[in-house]
């Protein structure tokens, strides 16, 4: 009788030990870091209303390792074909962007802050922090707080809201509709373009976006992708005009293709 209570202890022990050697593979296999590459190849960099190239074919490299719910990305733009217009012709690679940031969730509710830091070319440094939440509902609207503590203290707000139309039972259609409103500090960084002696403060740019992906294997995925951008006020077409390559173009047009390797 020993024997068998002997026995079946040892069973029962050895089914734990399994067990418990099983749920730490599978934690483990939860906590296990992720990684995500995209180069993207784009018509044009179109950056919160301002045209930033012309012409010319940008690249956009960008990494981004997560683990936890924390992220830390590296995000470029290699102008193909530099316009004197932005600074040193020569100096095709303009901008090199370090964001640090925390994503999480309750309920319906995702949340986000974040860090950036703006490596820029040609043009002084800056960094924002920022916050941001988004339902779980029809549109998933999505607000996200910026502010720069540094070359151009101010806040930008951007309110979006997305929806994915299938089109066939294995792709579909993502759209998204992006509006901002932008208030600086001081009028020395960024004048009201009515008013030189007052900051600028208005509803800036909008943003109407369609893609689609279309996974290739395991890992990797191609995103077509197309972009309007065009002003919400007349101060933000006056602003636009003005930093614009022409100095009359108060809306944009530009799209290309990304492609992404995740694991």
């Amino acid at each position: 009788m020993r024997k068998r209570l002997f026995e079946f202890g040892n069973l029962v022990l050895a089914g734990a030990l399994c067990t418990s050697i099983a749920a730490t593979q599978a934690l483990a296999e939860e906590e296990k870091p992720s990684a995500d590459l995209t180069v993207g190849f784009y018509s044009q960099y179109i950056w919160r209303g301002w045209e930033l190239s012309r012409d010319s074919l940008v690249i956009q490299p960008s990494m981004t390792v997560s683990y936890k719910g924390f992220s830390a990305n590296v995000w470029g733009n290699l102008d193909t074909d530099q316009n004197e217009y932005f600074g040193d012709e020569t100096s095709n690679w303009n901008e090199t962007d370090f964001t640090l940031s925390y994503d999480g969730s309750v309920d319906k509710v995702s949340y986000t802050l974040g860090y950036i830091y703006y490596d820029l070319e040609g043009a002084e440094d800056t960094q924002e922090f920022y916050a941001g939440a988004s339902l779980d509902i029809l549109l998933a609207p999505t607000l996200t707080v910026y502010r720069d503590t540094d070359t151009s203290p101010g806040w930008y707000i951007s309110l979006g809201v997305s929806h994915s139309f299938p089109v066939t039972e294995k792709y579909s259609l993502d759209l998204g509709l992006q509006v901002s409103y932008w208030d600086v500090d001081d009028e020395s960084t960024y004048a009201d373009p009515d008013d030189s002696g007052d900051a600028y403060s208005n509803f800036h740019d909008g943003i109407l976006s369609a893609a689609m992906s279309f996974p290739v294997g395991e890992y990797f995925t191609i995103t077509p992708e197309l972009y309007y951008v065009f002003p919400l006020s007349d101060d933000a077409e006056d602003f636009m005009e003005d930093e614009s390559v022409s100095g009359d173009d108060d809306d944009f047009i530009y799209g290309g293709v990304s492609v992404s390797f995740a694991f």
